[in-house]
């Protein structure tokens, strides 16, 4: 009896039923807090600069790395092949990274600020401390760490929230290193040159894994959003781009399990699974339709029941049919009318070809299904494989002719490759050594194809920044245990028990109940949603409440425009001050002394930026700022004009404009208020100004 067959259209991924696939989904969660880098003390910047622009002052330093040996004594299969890519890897050393980033001096212990967070974020998420915390070195050999591993540390276990009403288990909780940025990457005939930037190695990450208790593609944005709340909430997370990343691990029954990165647009997560759900049922049907060619055994639509021994027996049986073998078939090309190939050749690089036999028309062509969404192929898959080497791609019989290769030319490399009418051929045009690693890793995914989807980490293909369609990309084999050993330069920390129950006492408000305590300020809905929106809540709420430093209470509207109209940004670029950088305080002290009359609402940002310059006055009492603050506004012209001075220059504006009062009576009250604010240089407050002109224009009226 043939094994029932999974239901579904791969070419409609949107009509794929989870349930009836066996959907399963976890989320990982990485992100940045805000303190000083984990082990090493340095200030934890990014510096935006390109690689062009990178000034002559800043350290170079070129390093290779190889894989190490796990605790187990076995090199990890993700290792292992990144150490095969032949690569040399620059750093640039920014002035926030010393010999710890390098690699060059033990690591310090966790950062207090940093393990206190993630202590409460595990409280938070009801999640179980672990009692001793272990830094661990977990290999990684793509160069994106200086010392060839990076080191996290188990905080919390089976933890739990829940979202839509469905409960979602948390696995585990980690706090580790981010990894540096790469900045740019060139390929030669020695190898592959890498560069990075120091400035981001080291930022604290916090890790949340899931359980795969996610219960549909919908119901995984439902959970990133609901924990990327939370953090948030927490106020000592990063913002900005970057900042937060989610890993989507999905898995159908007759697939299995692989890790998708580049999740950064929530509202895409949906789609990138379902297309994940279409492209694991699409394998597993090619996969029986190459075994049944074949006569093997057809693959059970559960992964589950899968027999070991007869995989193994059909693993040996297929490296025979694809044998492999890389032949250069620079002769065959010559005089191709393709410039792409006549380039490279010109370059020094070289064009070399393997068989594939018997895989002829299952390799595929660029199609694409409902919403331009790309349809599942071999041949991509088979690209995919190539460009972890570092090539840009393949070119594979299915597509030919093409891309400037005639049917003559495809005739003539079926001739030296030997191969008949059923079998395919993957070209790579690369430097020989790339070529071979590049053909072999094609070989190798080729097999694959008659087994069900490999386990492997794939990437989001993205444009300008933005998900292309929701395909995703091989990016490297999925890691195992055998990359994780302890780090011997930390001791192992012995969790103090107050120190849990600070977390748990520290337990943040959720959004809701900080919007509530917003509005009682007396506050607007869309004011409250716009100060939380922008995580100033807190601070809002001590000033209205007279909490904000040794200031009496504040007007909650006051601050609140003052927070989220253009008064901070004049203010930061004023002070040459990044806007979220900007010591509040110096703009509160500003919005202060403008209600108590002392300076002008025009002079707010002035004196706000030369407040925030001068850390000395940021350090004396609310009175002395405050005479500091009036000095200032003398000197700079910021001092209100008083309401005798106001009288008089509203009597000159009445005289000079009477007849307009006459014609348009109370109606003229708006055209005179720009006229007397203008007379009187900025230096009154409105309110004072538009109650005088209307008392007097009252007067005049009733006079006539």
């Amino acid at each position: 009896m043939p094994p029932v067959q999974p239901p579904g259209d791969v070419g409609d991924p949107d009509g794929l039923s989870p349930e009836s696939l066996g959907f399963m989904c976890g989320i990982e969660i990485h992100q940045q807090l805000s303190s000083g880098k984990l082990h090493s003390r340095q200030d934890g910047i990014l510096y935006e600069v390109n690689l062009n622009d990178i000034p002559g002052t800043w350290m170079r330093v070129r390093r290779k790395l190889r894989a190490a040996r796990g605790e187990g004594g076995e090199i990890d299969v993700a290792a292992a092949f990144e150490q095969k890519r032949n690569r040399s890897f620059t750093y640039i050393q920014t002035p926030n990274s010393g010999l710890i980033e390098l690699d060059e001096a033990p690591p310090l212990p966790l950062d207090p600020v940093a393990l206190a967070t993630t202590l409460q974020i595990s409280a938070m998420l009801d999640a179980t401390p672990a009692p001793h915390l272990q830094v661990m070195r977990k290999t990684v050999v793509d160069g994106s760490n200086t010392s060839g591993f990076q080191r996290t540390t188990l905080v919390a276990t089976d933890g739990k929230f829940e979202v839509e009403g469905i409960e979602v288990g948390i696995s585990v909780i980690c706090l580790e290193e981010d990894s540096a940025r790469k900045l740019g990457e060139e390929t030669n005939s020695d190898g592959q040159e890498v560069t990075y930037s120091l400035d981001r190695l080291g930022i604290p990450l916090v890790e949340i894994a899931t359980d795969p208790d996610i219960a549909s593609p919908e119901h995984a944005e439902a959970v990133s959003r609901y924990l990327g709340g939370r953090l948030r909430d927490t106020r000592r997370v990063r913002r900005g781009l970057g900042s937060i990343r989610q890993d989507l691990n999905v898995s159908i029954a007759c697939g299995d399990r692989v890790e998708i990165k580049g999740c950064q647009d929530l509202a895409w997560i949906p789609r990138i699974i379902r297309i994940e759900m279409a492209r694991q049922l699409y394998f597993f049907r090619l996969s029986n339709k190459l075994r049944s060619a074949q006569g093997y055994p057809l693959l059970p639509d559960d992964r589950r029941l899968d027999d070991e021994e007869t995989e193994a027996e059909i693993r040996s049986s297929v490296e025979q049919i694809l044998a492999g073998g890389i032949t250069d078939i620079k002769e065959e090309l010559e005089g191709i009318d393709s410039k792409m190939i006549a380039s490279a050749l010109e370059s020094g690089q070289g064009v070399f070809a393997m068989p594939l036999e018997g895989l002829a028309g299952h390799l595929g062509s660029k199609k694409t299904g409902p919403g331009g969404v790309q349809l599942p192929r071999l041949g991509r898959e088979l690209s995919g494989a190539a460009k972890r080497a570092g090539v840009k791609g393949i070119i594979h019989s299915d597509e030919l002719p093409g891309y400037g290769i005639s049917q003559s030319h495809v005739d003539s490399i079926r001739l030296r490759l030997g191969t008949g009418e059923d079998d395919a051929f993957a070209i790579c045009i690369a430097p020989e050594w790339q070529a071979r690693l590049s053909l072999g890793s094609v070989l190798a995914r080729a097999r694959m194809a008659y087994h069900r989807i490999p386990k492997e980490v794939r990437n989001v293909v993205l444009r300008k920044g933005q998900p292309e369609d929701g395909t995703t990309m091989a990016l490297r084999p999925l890691p195992g245990g055998a990359r994780m050993y302890p780090e011997t330069d930390i001791p192992v920390l012995e969790l103090d028990g107050d120190l849990w129950l600070e977390a748990k006492d520290a337990i943040p408000m959720d959004a809701s109940k900080r919007l509530d305590r917003l509005i009682s300020t007396g506050l607007s809905s869309s004011q409250s949603e716009a100060i939380l929106g922008v995580q100033l809540d807190d601070i809002l709420f001590d000033c209205a409440r007279g909490a904000f430093h040794d200031l009496p209470p504040q007007k909650p509207q006051s601050i609140a425009t003052a927070l989220l109209d253009q008064t901070i940004g004049e203010a930061s670029e004023k002070a040459g001050i990044l806007p979220e950088e900007f010591p509040i305080l110096s703009l509160v002290d500003a919005i202060h002394a403008r209600d108590q009359e002392v300076i002008t609402r025009d002079g707010v940002a002035s004196i706000a930026s030369l407040h925030a310059k001068n850390l000395d006055i940021q350090q004396l009492s609310l009175d002395q700022r405050i005479d500091w603050i009036h000095l200032q506004a003398e000197a700079m012209g910021f001092i209100p004009a008083n309401e005798s001075d106001v009288s008089s220059a509203i009597d000159e504006i009445i005289l000079e404009n009477i007849s307009l009062i006459n014609a348009r009576g109370e109606g003229s009250i708006g055209p005179l208020m720009g006229k007397v604010m203008g007379k009187l240089g900025g230096a009154a407050d409105g309110k004072v100004v538009s109650r005088v002109l209307r008392e007097k224009i009252t007067s005049v009226l009733q006079r006539e």
